[in-house]
């Protein structure tokens, strides 16, 4: 196939330079955030307001994010945010120094930069289909290259970064992430335009957000493609709550060791999201999605049985590759056979779903701790993975996935202006 060797276009070394740069500043403020907050309180419920005011604005405005994402035009809506992001955080840089912290100050600053992440990512990935022409190859191909630095960026290198700066001054990894939007900022101004969604005459907001939610829900495949991070996010979060507990009590690990657990679930992302392309090709983009969920589910169930940090580490690491392939393939098969009008709204709603499922995960994971050990979550979690493997299979299957492709191909096929032409990326390449 043609499209499997094309080149993708310069605008798209800009695009990932501007992520990968402000996935860079997410990972320093990911880890000061906290921090920080840490110097004011020991209050666990003052520490947990900052860390959830950041994940309400998915709960709160997701649709109707979206739904103006696709009244917008997608790369001013980038560059705008990334512009206010970078203002915004010159206010706790400057109470850092005045000394003037506190808590309510950042749980508002986590709020906005969350809800600027509503408007970034949703718009990023309703621009993406437009620059690259909505090939199927060739978005897989650069989901792949944006997960792999995106995960290397904000969970190898931003995090410790943050600690460090932290170290010497508490303005200072307020101040870097400001400047990484900045950057981000400039790099996404300077990309190709693209075609600006078409207006929908005298619809309210509300009823445009209610039309994308319901887009989704009607059609089974993109419905499957949204349950499986929702389910998906309620047995990671009742891992995640665990875990620590679960490698204390269970593997006698300490905070050295547990730090290295989670580098073995990074670690496994980054391959998944670089063999996800050559995955979806030799299997079917569906067939793959099935056994990338269903690997994760063995992987939990491993790391419950796991009698050792080695194994621990190791069903990690597998969990990790399966969801950093799952994390390329779905969102490129959706930006393939989703119209551009309803791209923004079909995102958020998806990614909506999944942030509202993730409370839930918590509280069970805590709950089966509680009620019975800190191995019960893990093999719950498994179990229902594997659950939703099997209930969304035919969903996704390789046979409804090239129907919508076919269908989608004869209106999303033409090339869109927005895409340059064909050159070397800007950046170097990843897979």
């Amino acid at each position: 196939m043609t499209s499997d060797i094309r080149k993708l276009p310069t605008g798209f070394g800009r695009l990932w330079t501007a992520q990968t740069v402000s996935s860079l500043g997410d990972g320093v403020s990911h880890a000061a955030l906290p921090l920080l907050a840490l110097t004011l309180t020991r209050d666990p419920m003052a520490l947990a307001v900052v860390t959830a005011a950041g994940t309400l604005p998915w709960v709160l405005f997701g649709v109707l994010g979206g739904a103006l994402v696709d009244r917008w035009d997608r790369r001013r809506t980038m560059w705008v945010t990334d512009a206010l992001r970078a203002v915004l955080l010159a206010i706790p840089a400057a109470a850092a120094v005045l000394d003037l912290l506190s808590i309510p100050l950042l749980a508002a600053v986590a709020f906005l930069l969350g809800l600027g992440g509503l408007f970034f990512d949703t718009a990023a990935t309703a621009y993406l289909p437009d620059l690259l022409g909505r090939d199927p190859a060739l978005l897989e191909r650069a989901n792949s290259r944006l997960r792999g630095t995106q995960t290397a960026a904000s969970g190898f290198v931003g995090p410790p970064a943050g600690s460090a700066l932290l170290a010497l001054g508490r303005s200072l990894p307020l101040l870097a992430d400001a400047v990484s939007f900045a950057v981000s900022a400039a790099l996404v101004r300077s990309l190709p335009a693209a075609p600006r969604p078409v207006p929908q005459a005298r619809e309210s907001l509300l009823r445009q957000a209610r039309a994308g939610a319901s887009y989704v829900f009607k059609d089974r495949l993109l419905l499957g493609l949204a349950l499986r991070p929702a389910v998906g996010n309620v047995a990671f979060l009742a891992v995640e709550t665990v875990l620590a507990l679960f490698a204390h009590d269970r593997l006698g690990i300490g905070a050295l060791g547990f730090g290295l657990l989670l580098t073995a679930e990074a670690t496994g992302g980054l391959l998944g999201a670089g063999i996800a392309s050559g995955l979806g090709r030799r299997l079917g983009t569906g067939t793959a999605l099935t056994c990338t969920a269903a690997i994760e589910g063995l992987a939990v169930l491993g790391l419950a049985l796991a009698p050792n940090p080695y194994v621990a580490g190791l069903a990690l690491a597998v969990c990790g590759a399966g969801m950093g392939a799952t994390m390329v393939l779905a969102p490129s098969l959706r930006q393939a056979i989703v119209p551009a009008h309803l791209m923004g709204r079909v995102a958020s709603t998806s990614r909506m779903l999944a942030m509202c499922a993730a409370p839930f995960g918590a509280l069970l994971g805590g709950w089966l701790a509680t009620a019975y050990d800190v191995r019960t979550p893990l093999c719950v979690a498994g179990g229902l993975l594997l659950a939703m493997t099997a209930v969304t299979a035919t969903m996704t299957s390789n046979r409804r996935v090239e129907a919508a492709l076919r269908a989608a191909a004869p209106t999303d096929a033409p090339d869109h202006p927005a895409a340059e032409a064909p050159a070397e990326e800007t950046a170097p390449a990843s897979s």
